[in-house]
Parts: structure tokens; C-alpha cells; sequence
């Protein structure tokens, strides 16, 4: 199994975005999630920010992936009255996915198309989330418009994923949609996460894989919790498909990744590509939530980095966590790596 074509062992080892801290603000408390792309010849971050109450979505751009600008909330609460009015996260637009091509967003029947997963409570992550689509016509990506209803509940899922269902990921080939997603068996006490995929060919009626889910934890394994977050893209050089995910044991989240010809049978790497940095540094709790891409030959790897709060920092989440987006790539472009 070679997946050095796909490693990203350069930290720049410091955050690319942090959260505000101002009180009120979406990103009080912390940023998550990232999904990276270009358009407009223009780098985007779709971000996720946490205030105390719920998830709201963002968006930051950037000239050269290092340095990022807040442009606008794009998700926010209470822009409806239903399901998804709460607790909002958007994880994928639709792009192109070859591994070796510009990251841009394409068009399906005119517009652009944005899954998200809402959770009905506030709080961190609180009840089951459920899974909807969004879309615009907005050359900005500022104003989104919701579809009325989910496109996947737990409710009607199997039991791995009776807890709840989010981080999507949206892929299209030969003419086909396929959801990835990962989702919990229970959201009380420790559950497990494992990933799985739902088919469309009209990106309104979703049928998931018989045989899901197509990753699984590993027992006893430094995944052995969660395989959660898939980030998929096509590598056409080997005519393969990549997986980035993290996996969690309960201790620590890290990096790992998994390959495939077919998008549905999966083989892990058995050891994570990322881990966790040494005390002290900005991902020494956890190293996760890959977001890929590819500029200019190199691989740049975003993730949620994790550490203990310090005094001094702009934000703090759960009241000991400094929550933080950084990046890794594979070739030694940074002024400082660690």
C-alpha cells in the first residue's frame, strides 16, 4: 500500500485562523472544521465557528493559504424556523476532486450546492443531527438558500448511526452523487463513529449503501472510537480514490487515511499520518478534520489543531481548549515547520 504520493508530514505548527473571542460573535469560542477551495481565482475557507450556544458556518479567503480574512457567515441561526434553525454546520461544497487539479466549485443544474448537518439543541453538538442541502446562484458564496427538509436522518438509518449523522462529504462521478458522511450508534456516553455513503443521481432523493458502513474502527486500534470526517479525492495518476479521515481512541484524534478503486470498499493505512504534536504545541490534544488540496505540486493538508488553553489566548472552548485551524504540507515550504 503506497501512500507516500499522499503524506503531508511539513507542520507549519502554528494556527492559519483562530476564533475572535469578542463576545456575541460566531467564533467566540473556537473555529472547526475546514473545507478549502478556489474560486475566482480566489482561495475560500468554508469554517465552522462556536459561541457557547451552536455551530454557525463562515467563510475566509485567502492569496496564499497561509493568511486568511473573515468574509462573511453564510449559515446562521435562526434564518429559519425549522429543523436546521439551531446549530449549523456546512462541511462540502460541490468541486472538482481530482487529487492533481485546482480545487474549484462546479455547477450542477446552474448552481452550486452546499451540504450541512444541524443539530436540534443548543450546545456543543447537542441531540441527533441530521443531514440537509443547501444552494446559490451568488458569485460571492454569501447567500445560500436551504431546502425545506433533511436529505438523511438517524432515524431512518441502521443502527450504526442511530446517534446522528454529519461531516459530508459530496462527491460526483460518472454522472453519479455519492455522500459520504460519518455517524454515531448512540449520542449518550461513548458512542462510535464510523463512515458511510449515500447514493443520488438528482441531489434531492438519497439512497444509502446496503452494505454500510465502508470504514470502521479498528478495536484496539489508535481509531479504535471514531473514523470520522471523510475528505475524498481522485488521484487519476493511479487511478485510485483517497480517503483523508481522522481517527479517535478516546485519548487522542490524529490524521489517518484509506484507499480505493471503486469508492466503496476501503483499505486503511494502519498508523495515522498526522499525530498529535508534542506538549506545548498547537495540536498536542488533537490533530484532525482533514480539508486537502493541491497548489502548485504541493499537498496542503488543513485540519483542526487542538491544545490546552494559555492565558493570553484569543479564545477558549470548553473552558480549558484553544481550538485552532492549522495546516501541514508535503513538501518543507513554511519558514518554520516543527
Amino acid at each position: 500500500m503506497n501512500i507516500q504520493p499522499y503524506l503531508t508530514p511539513y507542520k507549519l505548527g502554528s494556527p492559519v485562523l483562530t476564533g475572535s473571542g469578542v463576545p456575541g460573535h460566531f467564533d467566540e469560542r473556537a473555529v472547526d472544521c475546514p473545507y478549502v477551495f478556489q474560486h475566482n481565482d480566489q482561495f475560500y475557507m468554508m469554517y465552522v465557528g462556536f459561541d457557547g450556544i451552536g455551530y454557525q458556518t463562515a467563510l475566509a479567503v485567502s492569496h496564499d493559504l497561509i493568511n486568511w480574512v473573515h468574509k462573511g457567515v453564510i449559515l446562521k441561526r435562526n434564518e429559519t424556523t425549522g429543523w436546521d434553525s439551531v446549530n449549523i454546520a456546512g462541511t462540502w461544497i460541490l468541486k472538482e476532486n481530482q487529487l492533481d487539479a485546482p480545487p474549484v466549485l462546479k455547477k450542477w443544474d446552474d448552481k452550486y450546492w452546499l451540504v450541512y448537518h444541524a443539530y436540534p439543541e443548543t450546545g456543543y453538538e447537542e441531540g441527533s443531527a441530521k443531514i440537509g442541502i443547501a444552494w446559490t446562484k451568488d458569485e460571492q458564496l454569501l447567500e445560500w438558500h436551504r431546502c425545506p427538509d433533511p436529505i438523511l436522518v438517524p432515524e431512518e438509518g441502521a443502527d450504526w448511526e442511530k446517534g446522528g449523522l454529519y461531516k459530508e462529504c459530496l462527491v460526483e462521478h460518472e454522472g453519479k452523487f455519492y455522500l459520504f458522511y460519518n455517524a454515531k450508534n448512540k449520542n449518550k456516553g461513548r458512542w462510535v463513529e464510523q463512515t458511510g455513503v449515500a447514493f443520488s443521481t438528482d441531489l434531492k432523493q438519497w439512497n444509502r449503501y446496503e452494505h454500510n458502513p465502508v470504514l470502521f474502527v479498528t478495536p484496539e486500534g489508535w481509531d479504535s472510537g471514531f473514523v470520522s470526517d471523510p475528505c475524498v479525492l481522485h488521484d487519476r495518476d493511479r487511478n485510485q480514490w483517497v480517503m483523508y479521515y481522522f481517527g479517535y481512541d478516546y485519548k487522542k484524534a490524529q490524521e489517518g487515511i484509506a484507499l480505493s478503486s471503486d469508492l466503496l470498499n476501503w483499505e486503511k493505512y494502519p498508523n495515522p499520518i498526522i499525530n498529535v504534536g508534542e506538549e506545548g504545541s498547537i495540536d498536542s490534544i488533537f490533530a484532525h478534520k482533514p480539508s486537502v488540496i493541491m497548489h502548485q505540486g504541493v499537498l496542503y493538508h488543513f485540519y483542526c489543531s487542538c491544545r490546552p488553553y494559555r492565558e493570553g489566548d484569543p479564545t477558549k472552548n470548553y473552558g480549558k481548549e484553544f481550538r485552532t485551524i492549522s495546516v501541514a504540507a508535503s513538501q518543507p515550504i513554511f519558514a518554520s515547520t516543527c
